[in-house]
């Protein structure tokens, strides 16, 4: 059965050349499009697509706006167009805490040039999007905590002379009904927590560590994948709305309690046994870039059995190898469960190949990582 899409841009090239792209793939249908959310929200009712593509500008109701509708009403998976830029990222980071499931660069650019390539890869999202847990989108998402100062439209950043806001409670948000779950964790003394996650990763990533304390005794290591212009904006709001410390890694960090290091788009992350940051330039032979192994792996390494490894939703099955060498090494492995994952790729990916240690809701991640570290 083909995927039913719908599509919304105010742009009328726009519309139809994604309309054309998507319906020269005979396994999608376009069933509709529409010019602004308001249309969004009303041909999301009547057509039940499985799919939606969302700009982000539009007149009447902007598409943040009619995702959070959408979710409320009728819940679909929401593609949303995005630009390379920090404003672009902000922007795109709000539509998924509403609701949205993944993001593609909206570049007019490539699609002239490399009209292959975009087609490849939009109709992928769309197919891939398609298949992702429709019960993970009936939850509202977690409401941010408040910060010190309210940030201005066109920045994360925090001045210098600005106190860092840290919540008092962490935020919580109900996901679906999970399958039988692990014990508990028991205490030990890691070296390293690295969490690795791509699609849904964002509101994954937030919903665990805003449930960590300042004094989480342990550093942490963050590989989402992601462009390069979004990882600087991501760190800036986890650090925004986190009571530890997120900034996206340079090469050279050091490792430190309470300090969580964003991989940057684009790059890998490796960590040595000294505690340092080195940032590589991103392979051209690796599809991601940063690419989970590859820091699996060097945290296996560097730390042998002193590593908690924790893989998050996404597609495919990055992570599984250097769960892998972690494992050999005498790591913990924990894997998301497939109630509360957006797509169950990843940490799929680590079940079905018998290196979880544990799998836990995503609401239990945050807890269970304070109970084992602490």
């Amino acid at each position: 059965m083909a995927v039913k899409v719908l599509v919304v841009d105010d742009s009328g090239f726009f519309r139809r050349r994604v309309s054309e792209i998507l319906s020269a793939d005979p396994s999608i249908q376009v069933v509709g499009t529409a010019t602004n959310g308001k249309e969004a929200i009303d041909q999301a009712i009547a057509l039940k697509p499985d799919v939606i593509t969302m700009d982000y500008e539009m007149p009447m109701m902007d598409g943040i706006t009619a995702v959070r509708h959408i979710m409320q009403r009728c819940p679909t998976p929401v593609l949303m167009f995005s630009s390379l830029t920090h404003e672009g990222a902000r922007v795109t980071l709000d539509a998924l805490d509403a609701g949205a499931v993944d993001f593609l660069p909206k570049n007019f650019e490539d699609i002239s040039r490399n009209p292959e390539k975009v087609k490849q890869l939009l109709c992928e999202k769309v197919h891939s999007i398609s298949r992702s847990n429709r019960r993970s989108l009936f939850s509202a998402p977690a409401p941010a905590p408040a910060p010190v100062a309210a940030p201005t439209s066109s920045s994360f950043s925090r001045p210098a002379s600005a106190p860092v806001a840290r919540p008092a409670v962490p935020p919580v948000r109900t996901s679906a009904p999970a399958a039988a779950q692990s014990p508990a964790p028991k205490r030990k003394a890691y070296k390293l927590v690295a969490i690795g996650t791509s699609t849904g990763g964002p509101v994954a990533l937030q919903r665990v560590l805003t449930q960590l304390p300042a004094n989480f005794p342990a550093p942490i290591v963050l590989i989402q994948h992601m462009p390069a212009a979004f990882t600087k904006a991501f760190a800036e709001r986890l650090d925004k709305l986190c009571r530890i410390s997120v900034k996206e890694a340079e090469d050279g960090d050091i490792l430190r309690p309470g300090l969580a290091l964003l991989a940057p788009g684009g790059k890998q992350m490796m960590v040595d046994a000294r505690g340092a940051i080195k940032i590589l330039p991103g392979d051209e032979r690796l599809n991601y870039k940063p690419c989970v192994d590859i820091t699996f792996g060097s945290a296996a390494k560097s730390y042998g059995d002193k590593v908690l490894a924790v893989v998050l939703t996404g597609m495919g099955a990055d992570g599984r190898e250097g769960a892998r060498l972690l494992k050999q090494g005498g790591s913990a492995i924990w894997a998301q469960d497939e109630a509360s994952c957006v797509i169950y790729g990843m940490p799929m990916a680590i079940v079905k190949a018998d290196l979880a240690d544990a799998v836990y809701s995503l609401d239990d991640i945050g807890k269970h990582l304070v109970e084992a570290c602490l």
